[in-house]
């Protein structure tokens, strides 16, 4: 059985170096979210953080900020979205899972 413990042990550093390789990983890849038809983009790594916000000179012209808010927060939570799903699927590929339920 110590042998058993052994190699489990073994398999378990692994995954949880190749999940840190993964995490590095992530923090280089980007994704965009986009809302209103591209008036607004947002462009996260794969370890959620905001990296740009472009925003369409049109988008200002009408002078509705409300709209404007809700495109800006509907790309960044489409931008998120995305990014999480990277994140999902690049560590099933460690885990060997199709799928990670979600923390939290």
């Amino acid at each position: 059985m110590g042998m058993d413990m052994h190699k489990l042990m073994k398999q378990a550093q692994k995954m949880q170096q190749q999940a840190q390789e993964v995490q590095r990983s992530l923090a280089n890849q980007t994704v965009e979210g986009t809302a209103g038809g591209g008036a607004v983009r947002v462009v996260a790594s794969g370890s959620q953080e905001i990296r740009s916000l472009h925003i369409d000179p049109e988008a200002l012209s009408g002078g509705d900020a409300e709209l404007l808010e809700d495109l800006i927060l509907a790309a960044v939570n489409d931008a998120l979205s995305r990014s999480r799903a990277l994140a999902q699927e690049a560590m099933a590929r460690v885990t060997g899972q199709l799928q990670m339920p979600p923390l939290g």
